[in-house]
C-alpha cells in the first residue's frame, strides 16, 4: 500500500501551520484508491486566531469541518482558481478528502467537473443518493447530514477515516465510459505534474495523439480546469517550495528549469497566485 505523499505544496507557510495544528494524511480503502489522492486531517485548539493560506491543487476536495462551536457539516470544494485562505480559532476538526486531479468524475457522473470549479456546495447540493445511480437522477442525499456527525464526532482516528471510506465507496457509480475518460485524465493530468519536460499544451496534445481541443474538452470534463492552467499551477507550486525552503533562490535559472522563457514570467505567475513576489514570499 502507497503511502500518502509527503510533501506541503500548496501550503503557505507550512512549518507555520504544522505548529499550530495537528495534520495527518491518511490513506482511502482499497476500492478508492484509483480516484484520491489522500485523506487530510487535521485539529487544532488554538489561544490565538490563525489565518492558514493555501494554493489549491488541479483537484476536487470533500470536506467536513467543524468551527469553534459551530455544528459540523460537509461540503465540496470544486478547483480553486484563487489563494484560499481560512480563519482558525478555538477548537476545531477537518476531515478532507483530496481527489485526484480528474479522480472526481466517477462520483457524480452525470455533471462536468467544470460545475465544481472554484465553487463551494453543501454535499445534498452535489451528490445523488447512491440508489438513483441507475435512472443518472440526482436526488437529494438523504445521508449527507448524518455524514459529517459519523466523520467528526469519533476522536479515534482510524474510525475518521472508516466513515470516509464508508461515505464515498457506495457513491462511486460511474459507467465503463466514465471510467476509461477519468483514468485518462488522471493519467494525463499526472504526467504534467512530474514531467518537467512538457513546456507547450499543443506539444503534449500531439505526443499523446489528441488535437488540443479534444485534451481541452477532456480536463474541462473530468479536471474542471485546462490543462495550460494544471501546468502552471503545478509550476508555482515548485517554486512555491523551492523558494520556501532555499534562501538563495536562482530565479532565472528556476524559471528556465521550469519551462519559462525567462524569469518575468515566473515572477508574474507567483505573484497573481499569491500577491506578493517570489522574494517577499520567500522572507
Amino acid at each position: 500500500m502507497a503511502a500518502p505523499r509527503r510533501d506541503t505544496r500548496g501550503i503557505v507557510d507550512a512549518p507555520g501551520l504544522f505548529t499550530r495544528v495537528q495534520f495527518r494524511r491518511r490513506t482511502p480503502a482499497a476500492p478508492l484508491r484509483p480516484y484520491v489522492e489522500h485523506y487530510w486531517l487535521i485539529d487544532w485548539d488554538l489561544s490565538e486566531p490563525y489565518a492558514t493560506h493555501v494554493v489549491p491543487h488541479p483537484c476536487v476536495n470533500l470536506v467536513f469541518q467543524r468551527y469553534a462551536d459551530r455544528p459540523g457539516s460537509g461540503e465540496v470544494a470544486g478547483v480553486g482558481l484563487e489563494l484560499f485562505a481560512q480563519k482558525l480559532t478555538g477548537r476545531g476538526r477537518v476531515c478532507g478528502v483530496q481527489f485526484r486531479p480528474g479522480g472526481f468524475r466517477p462520483f457524480t457522473p452525470e455533471r462536468p467537473a467544470t460545475d465544481w470549479t472554484d465553487r463551494r456546495l453543501p454535499l445534498a447540493a452535489v451528490f445523488g443518493a447512491p440508489d438513483t445511480a441507475a435512472t443518472g437522477t440526482a436526488a437529494p442525499d438523504t445521508a449527507a447530514p448524518d455524514a459529517a456527525a459519523a466523520v467528526l464526532e469519533p476522536d479515534d482516528e482510524d474510525a475518521r477515516v472508516a466513515a470516509l471510506d464508508a461515505f464515498l465507496i457506495p457513491r462511486v457509480r460511474a459507467g465503463p465510459r466514465i471510467l476509461a475518460q477519468t483514468d485518462l485524465a488522471m493519467r494525463l493530468a499526472d504526467r504534467i505534474r512530474t514531467d518537467r519536460t512538457i513546456r507547450r499544451v499543443a506539444d503534449f496534445a500531439q505526443a499523446e495523439g489528441m488535437s488540443v481541443r479534444a485534451l481541452q474538452r477532456l480536463f474541462a470534463g473530468y479536471v474542471g480546469v485546462s490543462p495550460k492552467w494544471v501546468l502552471l499551477r503545478y509550476r508555482v507550486h515548485e517554486a512555491l517550495e523551492r523558494a520556501a525552503s532555499d534562501a538563495e533562490v536562482d530565479w532565472a535559472a528556476l524559471a528556465a528549469e521550469l519551462g519559462y522563457s525567462d524569469q518575468a514570467h515566473l515572477i508574474r505567475d507567483v505573484s497573481a497566485t499569491v500577491g506578493v513576489s517570489p522574494t517577499a514570499y520567500a522572507r
